[in-house]
């Protein structure tokens, strides 16, 4: 099910950047007239345009066979420029990239395109990788990956004699934050929503809802238990690797060590996720770094916090995230103003009562955020505007 949603995701976003290559002139950012006559000097008209970078680097993504993958995103953008792309597939889905690579240099050879238009490799150490970053034809890397990896790759960007732009897309909590009175069916219905969302697929998604933060009361209290009740409902998820799976197991026991654990699904197989809800105190939480990393996988965990203070000096400890949550009746007071402030500065995408999870493409989605959600966090790699990545501006005067 997920690769076949996944498949139409893919298709999409070719659609997409295919409909704004047809329907729009991306290329021309602005013009300005010239004035002969103007006095004391005539002013020469301009008209600054977009050109591509040159050819680009793609690294396929774990947990996007397809969207983000051998012709992804990153790649479907990359060529509606018209860079040429080099992709790196990633071996947790080698063979899948092989065969998607194998199509697109049919297509490419039967619509006669250049060679070299498009290109790809296998690898599962770092070496292909880290000889194409260095490479002096490459112009900009595409990544989507963990932190430690797209970190490696910005400093292997600015070593090189010319420093290329790296667009990754890394690692995230996605806070969500509950400013719920006491409404039964609000509670139930956000407890309802988050249950689904950290859960599908497997926790898979970089927009999991990692952390959510209460103060607790009577509401949460009901939250939390409608919480337990609707991710019990949940079904199991295979991962998409045995290693992801591994990996998952690794972290879900590493934090558990720091929280309380109130609800474990337990996995049957081992390439199944285990569905956890973790606790813990705001105190703990500020204290433990574990429990401030993402756990990529069915996990979640509950901060319980005093007061809104308490709510506040949570986020305070949390890096770039690249999506925050907040649940509310009211969208007047004080407090919600003080979370949206602080998400303005800290999230690329702002959710009112609607779950992170579910990236839309489209032109005015931003999927990106402060490091380390990704490391430019001016440009999406989501929607029509992650062309914008590839290409640079060029001044043309009385042209």
């Amino acid at each position: 099910d997920r690769l076949h949603t996944e498949i139409s995701r893919t298709m999409l976003q070719l659609e997409t950047f295919a409909e704004v290559l047809l329907t729009e002139n991306w290329e021309i950012i602005s013009t300005s007239d010239a004035i002969p006559n103007r006095l004391p000097t005539a002013k020469p008209s301009f008209t600054k345009k977009q050109i591509p970078l040159g050819p680009v680097v793609v690294f396929g993504a774990s947990n996007f066979p397809f969207a983000y993958s051998t012709i992804g995103g990153d790649t479907a953008s990359a060529l509606a420029v018209g860079c040429p792309v080099v992709v790196k597939s990633h071996p947790l889905h080698a063979g899948t990239s092989e065969c998607v690579a194998q199509l697109i240099l049919k297509i490419a050879q039967e619509m006669q395109l250049p060679e070299g238009v498009f290109s790809h490799l296998n690898d599962d150490s770092y070496s292909v990788g880290t000889q194409l970053v260095e490479h002096p034809a490459i112009k900009a890397v595409g990544f989507t990956g963990s932190i430690a990896g797209g970190t490696a790759l910005m400093h292997l960007a600015n070593q090189r004699t010319e420093p290329i732009p790296v667009f990754a897309e890394m690692g995230s909590l996605n806070p969500v934050c509950l400013l719920l009175e006491n409404n039964a069916a609000k509670v139930d219905s956000a407890a309802e929503q988050l249950a689904r969302s950290f859960t599908t697929s497997g926790g898979q998604f970089c927009t999991k809802p990692g952390i959510v933060i209460g103060v607790e009361g009577e509401p949460w209290d009901e939250f939390i238990s409608q919480f337990i009740f609707h991710t019990k409902n949940q079904s199991i998820s295979n991962l998409l690797h045995p290693s992801l799976a591994e990996k998952y197991e690794k972290r879900r026991m590493e934090v558990s060590q720091f929280s309380t654990v109130l609800l474990e699904k337990k996995a049957i197989k081992s390439w199944e996720g285990t569905i956890q809800i973790s606790a813990c105190t705001a105190t703990q939480f500020i204290a433990s770094k574990p429990l401030q990393e993402e756990v990529f996988g069915p996990f979640t965990c509950v901060i319980t916090c005093r007061d809104f203070n308490e709510m506040t000096s949570v986020l305070r400890v949390l890096n770039g995230q690249l999506t925050c949550s907040i649940f509310s009746e009211d969208t007047t007071t004080n407090q919600f103003q003080s979370i949206i402030d602080w998400a303005e500065i800290h999230a690329g995408r702002i959710c009112l009562n609607s779950v992170p999870t579910g990236v839309e493409v489209t032109e005015a989605m931003h999927h990106g955020g402060p490091f380390p959600a990704s490391s430019d966090s001016r440009f999406t790699a989501v929607g029509s505007h992650a062309m914008l990545r590839w290409v640079r501006p060029v001044s043309f005067q009385n042209f």
